[in-house]
């Protein structure tokens, strides 16, 4: 901890709190329908640089130890602060998407360093080793990646328990555990796609101990980090909910195959931790109807809203109450329609 001092000390005096306040109250007010804007854009803190330098960490430096993940986490902070950006203070155990890969026996693929980007889990690649997966059982979510998750939450934890400002002000979000369809892409690997005609069954014992497994990391997670009331933080943006699933893979899927595979278990998990967002990149206009009528959606991020039917996105979200999260001002500009007092940019 001694290494982390000098900077803990600086971003501890840096925190305003009462811009901290207003801006959590700017987000609470755009959450509880209270935004009298077209558009919600939270407010901008006053800019306080630094006054230390503080060090360059690399991704695959952070891997290494959990104090490097604390400064590499803690250094987005920090320059939220110097920049005077206006979205909620947060870090994560920033361990990759291939934290629940791992705990099936996937390895890593490290990129390289000049790249400074997360890693990848190597898919299993057959059915035979992902039938073995179904004879083991839900895995002990400590293994893999696991145990540097907890490991690191742990320090966060001690030094939001030393830091009253930080404690207060940071929140500590849950790490990227992907959704059911994600996981199971990674691990089984692109074959999956044959196995929603091929290996029905075995596709559906598949996903139902992905779910299992993501449940139980899940309750391990809100054990170690009880929630902080009816609305959590991640990437910087604010939901209702305790979750943010990830939906990338079902960009590949028709909405029937979705509502017939994916959604029940999507369902199971946010009636499991009371609801929250789901995030997907690429096209999700195809699905977003079925989606749209989840118990406990609350809001939605995407990535590529050129690459999507934006007008039928809307009619599913923003008009049915759900709020779209982390969009861009252009696409905003560019939006042509009532967006309701429930956009984020």
């Amino acid at each position: 901890m001694d290494r982390l001092r000098p900077f803990l000390d600086d971003l501890e005096s840096r925190i305003d709190e009462n811009e901290e306040q207003a801006n959590l109250l700017a987000w609470l007010d755009f959450l509880e329908g209270r935004c009298r804007e077209d558009v919600f854009t939270p407010p901008r803190r006053t800019p306080r640089p630094p006054r230390i330098d503080w060090p360059r960490i690399s991704v695959n430096r952070a891997f290494e130890d959990c104090e490097s993940m604390l400064l590499h986490q803690f250094a987005a902070c920090s320059k939220l602060l110097a920049d005077g950006g206006s979205l909620r203070l947060c870090v994560r155990c920033n361990y990759s998407t291939a934290i629940l890969p791992s705990l099936f026996g996937c390895g890593l693929f490290m990129m390289d360093e000049a790249l400074d980007t997360l890693p990848t889990a190597i898919p299993l690649g057959s059915a035979d080793r992902v039938r073995a997966l179904l004879d083991r059982g839900v895995p002990d979510v400590s293994t893999g990646l696991g145990g540097k998750v907890f490991a690191a939450a742990e320090m966060f934890l001690d030094v939001m328990r030393r830091y009253e400002r930080i404690g207060q002000h940071v929140a500590l979000y849950h790490p990227d555990v992907q959704g059911p369809i994600d996981v199971a892409e990674v691990v089984w690997g692109s074959d999956i796609f044959y196995a929603f005609y091929d290996e029905t069954e075995l596709l559906r014992d598949f996903l139902e101990l992905v779910t299992q497994t993501y449940t139980a990391f899940m309750r391990r997670w809100y054990a170690l980090v009880p929630p902080a009331g009816a609305f959590s933080t991640h990437w910087g943006f604010m939901h209702r909910g305790r979750l943010m699933l990830r939906e990338d893979s079902l960009m590949n899927l028709s909405p029937e195959l979705y509502v017939e595979f994916i959604r029940p278990l999507d369902q199971r998990l946010f009636d499991e931790f009371g609801g929250g967002a789901i995030h997907f990149c690429g096209r999700g206009d195809h699905y977003i109807a079925p989606m749209s009528e989840m118990r406990g959606l609350y809001a939605v991020n995407l990535s590529q809203p050129h690459l999507n039917d934006m007008e039928t996105i809307c009619r599913h979200t923003v008009d049915r109450g759900i709020v779209l999260i982390g969009m861009s001002p252009e696409w905003v500009r560019q939006a042509g329609r009532p967006l309701l007092g429930r956009v984020q940019c």
